[in-house]
C-alpha cells in the first residue's frame, strides 16, 4: 500500500515523499500530490505505477519530521498547491450506523420526543436507499460545506476556536481526496485520516445552525493512502490533557459500518457541474461514529486530539487553541 506525505522546507520548498517505515523517500518530480495526480491522469497510469518511477535516493528521518524536530515540516496530506481557494472542503453526515444516536440526542431537546427527529428520518433514508447497486443512484446524504483550502491544517498544527464560536470538538473521520481532470471528470487520489472539527455547542442549540457550526479549521494527514481497503476500518480517538489521556474510544469506519456506499456519496457530490471544474482539488469527509462531545466532555485550551485508523499510517495529532477574546464586529464599508 502506497503512503505519501507532503513536506515543506524553509530553503528547499515543497516536496512529496513516499513512506517507507521510519524513512521518507523524496520524489524527484512533482512538488505536490495534486501535481503528481494530474501527471498520472495525463499519462493514463495509476499512482501505484507512477510513484516508483520517480523516487530518488534522498531520504529523511520520519520520526524527526513527525515529532516536529526537523526543518522539514509536514503539510496537509493533500491540497491545491497554487490556489487554496480552488480546494473545496466538504463532508457528509449521518453516514455511520453509530452516529445517529448522538445527533438525535443533540437535536431532540430536553423533552423526549415520540416522533422522529429530522436527523433520525434522514438516517433512515440512508439505511433504506444509501447502498444502491453498482452504477445506480441512491438517496442523497446530508451534505455540508466547511470552507476552502485555507482552513486545512497539518499534523501537529492547532485547530482554532475563534472568539465568536461556542465550542470546538474533534470528529474522527476518514476523508476522500480528489482532483478534477482536464476533461472535468473527478478522480479519487486516495484517503486520509481526518479530524473534521466542529462547534457542537452551536449545533445543539438548533439543527439549523449545523451550517455555521462546520465553518472551522480541520486537519488531514499526516499520510495519504493510495487505493486503501475501506470495507471495515477500526481506529481510536483520544483526548490528552497535560500529558494524560482523559478520554478515549474505539471508532469504526468503512462501508461495512456506513449506511451509504462511498460511490453514492461521491455521486451526490460530483453530480454538480460546479464541483467538476478542471484542476480543482476536493477534500470530502465521510462522517464519524463517535466523538468526545457525545460523552459530555468539553475540551480545554491546549488539549491534544488524536485520531488513529488501522492501516492509515501514523496518528493525526492536533492541539486545540481556544480564543476567548471579545468578538469583533465585522464592519462592511460601502463603496
Amino acid at each position: 500500500m502506497i503512503r505519501l506525505v507532503q513536506l515543506k522546507h524553509p530553503d528547499h520548498g515543497r516536496r512529496v515523499a513516499l513512506v517507507e517505515d521510519n524513512t521518507l523517500r523524496l520524489l524527484a518530480t512533482h512538488r505536490s500530490v495534486h501535481a503528481l495526480a494530474l501527471a498520472a491522469i495525463a499519462a493514463g497510469q495509476s499512482l501505484s505505477k507512477i510513484v516508483p518511477t520517480v523516487l530518488t535516493a534522498e531520504t529523511l528521518n520520519y520520526d524527526s519530521v513527525y515529532a516536529g524536530k526537523s526543518k522539514w515540516r509536514l503539510l496537509p496530506a493533500f491540497d491545491h498547491p497554487a490556489e487554496a481557494a480552488r480546494c473545496l472542503v466538504t463532508g457528509t453526515g449521518l453516514t455511520h450506523k453509530a452516529s445517529v444516536a448522538t445527533r438525535a440526542a443533540m437535536h431532540a431537546g430536553p423533552k423526549k420526543q415520540a416522533t422522529m427527529t429530522d436527523s433520525q428520518r434522514m438516517f433512515q433514508w440512508g439505511l433504506a436507499g444509501g447502498r444502491p447497486a453498482t452504477g445506480q443512484i441512491g438517496v442523497p446524504p446530508e451534505w455540508f460545506y466547511k470552507g476552502c483550502g485555507t482552513i486545512l491544517r497539518a499534523h501537529g498544527e492547532p485547530l482554532e476556536v475563534p472568539p465568536f464560536a461556542d465550542d470546538g470538538g474533534e470528529e474522527p473521520e476518514v476523508a476522500g481526496v480528489y482532483v478534477i481532470a482536464p476533461d472535468g471528470k473527478p478522480f479519487r487520489v486516495g484517503l486520509v485520516t481526518a479530524n473534521e472539527f466542529s462547534d457542537h455547542v452551536m449545533e445543539k442549540k438548533n439543527y439549523l445552525y449545523l451550517a455555521p457550526s462546520k465553518l472551522r479549521t480541520c486537519a488531514i494527514g499526516p499520510e495519504l493512502i493510495v487505493a486503501p481497503r475501506f470495507a471495515n476500518v477500526a481506529g481510536t480517538v483520544q483526548i490528552e490533557r497535560n500529558g494524560q489521556t482523559i478520554w478515549s474510544k474505539k471508532i469504526h469506519t468503512g462501508e461495512h459500518n456506513m449506511c451509504h456506499t462511498v460511490a453514492n456519496l461521491e455521486h451526490h457530490h460530483f453530480k454538480y457541474p460546479a464541483h467538476c471544474r478542471p484542476g480543482d482539488a476536493h477534500i470530502h469527509f465521510f462522517g464519524a461514529d463517535a466523538f468526545s462531545f457525545g460523552d459530555g466532555l468539553a475540551l480545554a485550551n491546549g488539549d491534544i486530539m488524536e485520531v488513529t485508523w488501522t492501516g492509515f499510517g501514523r496518528p493525526l495529532r492536533n492541539p486545540i487553541r481556544i480564543d476567548r477574546t471579545k468578538p469583533r464586529f465585522a464592519k462592511v464599508r460601502s463603496l
